[in-house]
């Protein structure tokens, strides 16, 4: 007979160590569990708090504020949080509220957050500053409170531009130039508008001053043009000042209008005046007598007809050789507009200046404008040579009656 020998089998043995894990781990388990609970018990029995999501806002005005208002719990009992808003400034509402209706509470559980919304309206007289709010959050019982403050700047309404019909612009809109110059501006004017229109043109300057329109490189006046929808067209303003305009500023103000619909513009014209020298002699005569080396003299009138100031007035003389020319005064410093002053002209001919006619020139120069004046200086014999003369007449005449006084007695 043949005994076999049967294998031990290692079931009883895995059996034993799943059983001795499954121990373990049911052992570890209340530890864990310990720890979670010791961990939960590190937060106090109580406590509460509220926050605003913004504190500070900036908004414009009329506009209402609206925020969330957090509500923390973190405390390991439930609490029913009861909220107020304890300060509104004059002139606005408050309110703490959920989605659809006010609220004085809200129950939050132990560890948890709560939100609802903390809503402000500003009334019609509420302007521009600065508005704080206070919203008071306790426990029913009142052992535990929480204040917040929301500071709401009001700012004002930036006003909205309308979209312009009749658009005017021009690059220049100040020329400078003397009181007899002719100003020319360059306007365009742009039809905004979704219709062709006519537009009218109009301008009001000082008194006195022709201002007029004109298509641009064109030479006909106009007082209206015709633009189609979204077309623009370039104008010139044609400004001439009175003679006589005085110097400074002068504004004038263009118009373009169609119907109610119009556009504005100002155009300003610097006048630095007219700058004008008129010199002649008080008589008109421009002619004088001397004889050499002799000095004559002769009045010269010096007029400002411009309208600015001239300064710093100085004459040149144009005269023959070895001839001398003096003024007096010798300058003038200041000649206010239309104001005449005299100045003596001194011209003595050279000591060997033959009789005869001369031309001597004066240029009266002042700070932007200038005159010539030119006179006609006759040099006559000397009258001792004249005396000679006669002399010698007188002695040949008596030299000659002598002599046939003579030659008739014989």
């Amino acid at each position: 007979m043949i005994w076999l020998r049967r294998r031990p089998s290692r079931c009883p043995f895995l059996v034993l160590i799943l059983i001795g894990m499954l121990f373990l781990i049911a052992s570890s388990y209340p530890s864990i569990a310990s720890e979670e609970e010791e961990k939960k018990d590190e937060r106090p029995p109580r406590a509460m708090s509220i926050h605003p999501e913004y504190p500070g806002v900036v908004v414009p005005k009329g506009e209402d504020v609206r925020m969330d208002l957090i509500v923390v719990n973190g405390g390991r009992s439930d609490e029913e949080v009861l909220l107020k808003v304890t300060e509104v400034p004059k002139g606005w509402k408050a309110k703490v509220k959920t989605y659809s209706f006010t609220i004085t509470g809200v129950y939050v559980p132990d560890g948890e957050t709560k939100t609802v919304t903390f809503q402000a309206e500003p009334g019609k007289e509420v302007g521009p500053g600065t508005y704080t709010f206070k919203i008071l959050g306790e426990t029913r019982d009142k052992a535990f409170r929480s204040e917040a403050s929301v500071v709401v700047e009001v700012k004002a309404k930036e006003e909205e531009k309308e979209e312009e019909d009749i658009v005017l612009t021009t690059s220049y809109p100040v020329l400078r130039g003397p009181s007899d110059a002719k100003f020319e501006f360059s306007i365009e004017v742009e039809n905004k508008m979704d219709k062709d229109k006519v537009f009218n043109l109009t301008a009001r300057g000082p008194a006195n001053w022709e201002i007029n329109f004109k298509p641009a490189y064109e030479d006909k006046y106009v007082s209206s043009l015709r633009l189609k929808s979204g077309q623009s067209r370039s104008m010139a303003v044609e400004v001439k000042p009175p003679r006589f305009a005085k110097s400074g500023e002068y504004p004038i103000d263009i118009t373009v209008s169609s119907g109610e619909k119009k556009a504005k513009a100002t155009l300003k014209v610097i006048l630095t005046g007219t700058y004008k020298i008129e010199a002649g002699t008080p008589s008109g005569l421009l002619s004088l007598s001397t004889q050499p080396g002799k000095t004559a003299s002769i009045s010269l009138y010096v007029k400002n007809t411009g309208s600015a100031t001239q300064r710093d007035i100085t004459f040149l003389s144009f005269k023959p050789e070895n001839w001398k020319v003096e003024f007096k005064p010798e300058r003038l410093d200041v000649l206010e507009s239309g104001e005449i002053k005299q100045v003596e002209v001194l011209i003595t001919p050279a000591e060997q200046a033959l009789v005869g006619d001369y031309s001597v020139g004066v240029n009266v120069k002042g700070e932007k404008a200038n005159d010539d004046v030119e006179f006609r200086v006759t040099v006559k014999a000397s009258t001792v040579w004249g005396w000679i003369g006669i002399g010698i007449i007188l002695f040949v005449i008596a030299g000659l009656c002598a002599l046939f006084i003579i030659l008739g007695r014989r």
